[in-house]
């Protein structure tokens, strides 16, 4: 029935009619279930929007937990509905978040409720709403906005059996990467109305998934590193075994430079890697302006400023991702590190071993990936010139070990190279010969990283192998041990960071095309554990 003179669909016209029956419109009141999610860490939970329209006073009450983005959702719908040439109901709405049990946030709610308002009024068929997921934010306008998880909830959105998903246009592309499911774009609440009606497909176009174009505009290449071949060597090591790396040395030394080298030079995401990085950053809210399938290796650089919460995740409400999983399968870059507060780092010291994050509260426990490179960055003391051969160093000793003391030993022992990073020679600044690439390097990363997945599988390195695929794999020779074993006499290694001298001499093993571990291997890793000034802080 349309309203005289507005051209808007008319709904409960009438105050006076018989239990869930309207005479005058000539239409039932009926009970209207939509499927959508919510993000809870990085998954999505199933939700069940349930809508009901009751006699009585015009009202509107959301139940089953939600949070205060979801309360604000009925003024959101009601002028979205309004705005879209409908008229919104004078009962009583009463929406029911299922399972009633779990804390419901965020604003993707508003899209199902909408939608369901309509059903349950006898607009849309109910049936169609049962084999459909949604989600998406509404403006007052009408206009279906994107939402942050849309991946994760295509992902459960499969596994619930659902046939089509409705979002928004610009969450299209990434809810289309999971295989098996029609995911359908609406740009206005109106168009999705139409559609599940009278199934007009231009209403609602398939989206298509994509591939986000590499963003190459931070990226270096090694050949633009002057000098410096043990660091070279150190990246080098650290890309091939996935093992931790701090650099010590003074400013202007090429700390920062060749630590934003390191993604060129590490292997492409698989595609198993590319689609839980692409969750994680659709979960943060990072892929709403451009929706597509991540394959390019994060790399985070946060200030030293940052929180507890920043690094690990958290945050008021439902915790969200932090630095440390949106770097998953990637690069965590932590320069001036003696600047962090000590409490933020040493949070680092549980997820660096066991690749994982693990956030408990009171109403939920939750786990992010955390499988990282961390790099980190320092200088010898806070002037920056201790050792210098150019500079004199201004600061005390008491200082020097004061700034040291910034960092716990436990912290130390868990980075795999320790290499000092000496001002760069004025002959290396004007030569006019690049050193090796990144192309070139990447090439022996891959090769060694083949020798790896042979011999530990799919998702493990050297630098995360077991205990006792480290006896299996990493033992050395009878030469080999004996200098190792001269080593932990002489600088006191503990058990770690003896197993981690011999997974960084099973990464220059794999480097040399080598099935055993020998002592020229060892004895390469060693030096990468013996710098005194770390032993120093540690």
């Amino acid at each position: 029935m349309m309203l005289a003179g507005t051209g808007k669909v008319a709904i409960n016209l009438c105050r006076r009619h018989e239990p869930n029956f309207c005479l005058s419109c000539n239409h039932a009141s009926m009970l209207a279930v939509v499927n959508c999610a919510t993000v809870f860490g990085i998954d999505a939970i199933p939700i069940q929007v349930e809508v009901d329209i009751a006699n009585g006073l015009p009202g509107f009450a959301t139940v089953g937990l939600p949070e205060n983005t979801v309360k604000e959702a009925r003024v959101r719908v009601q002028a979205a509905i309004s705005n879209s040439d409908y008229l919104f109901p004078n009962g009583k709405i009463t929406v029911n978040l299922a399972p009633a049990h779990l804390r419901k946030d965020g604003t993707g709610f508003d899209f199902p409720i909408a939608l369901g308002i309509l059903a349950a009024q006898g607009l849309i068929p109910i049936e169609r709403l049962a084999k459909t997921f949604v989600l998406g934010e509404l403006s007052l306008s009408g206009q279906v906005r994107p939402v942050r998880g849309v991946l994760a909830a295509a992902q459960i959105a499969f596994e619930q059996g659902c046939k089509c998903m409705l979002v928004a246009k610009e969450n299209g592309a990434e809810a289309a990467l999971v295989e098996g499911l029609e995911v359908r774009t609406v740009e206005t609440f109106r168009d999705a109305a139409q559609y599940l009606v009278t199934e007009d497909e231009r209403r609602a176009p398939v989206a298509k998934p994509q591939t986000l174009e590499p963003n190459l505009e931070f990226e270096l290449d090694l050949a633009d590193v002057r000098g410096q071949y043990q660091a070279r060597r150190a990246l080098e090591i650290a890309a091939a075994g996935g093992h931790n790396l701090i650099m010590i040395g003074g400013p202007g030394s090429g700390k920062t430079m060749m630590a934003r080298c390191l993604p060129s030079i590490l292997p492409p995401l698989h595609h198993t890697q590319a689609l839980e990085v692409t969750r994680i950053h659709s979960a943060a809210g990072l892929t709403l302006s451009s929706g597509g399938l991540i394959q390019q290796r994060p790399f985070r650089a946060p200030h030293h400023s940052m929180t507890r919460a920043g690094l690990i995740g958290g945050g008021n409400g439902v915790p969200r991702p932090g630095e440390l999983s949106l770097a998953t399968h990637g690069v965590l870059f932590l320069d001036e590190l003696p600047e962090f507060s000590r409490n933020v780092l040493e949070v680092l010291r549980q997820p660096l071993e066991s690749g994982e994050v693990v956030l408990s509260r009171a109403n939920a426990t939750l786990r992010y990936p955390a499988k990282i490179m961390l790099v980190a960055a320092m200088n010898p003391c806070p002037c920056g010139n201790y050792g210098s051969p150019r500079k004199k160093c201004r600061c005390s000793m008491i200082d020097i070990t004061r700034y040291k003391s910034r960092l716990s030993g436990p912290l130390l022992d868990r980075i795999d190279l320790h290499i000092e990073v000496p001002p760069v020679d004025l002959v290396a600044l004007q030569t006019s010969s690049p050193g090796e690439s990144s192309e070139v390097v990447m090439q022996r990363v891959c090769q060694a990283r083949d020798a790896q997945k042979a011999r530990l599988g799919e998702s493990k390195l050297n630098g995360n192998m077991s205990k006792s695929q480290l006896v299996q794999t990493a033992t050395p020779t009878l030469a080999g041990q004996r200098l190792l074993g001269m080593a932990v006499e002489r600088l006191g290694l503990s058990a770690r960071a003896y197993d981690r001298v011999l997974r960084v001499a099973r990464t220059i093993a794999d480097l040399a095309g080598s099935t055993v571990v020998d002592s020229p291997h060892v004895g390469e890793a060693i030096q990468y554990r013996g710098d005194e000034r770390m032993l120093l802080a540690a």
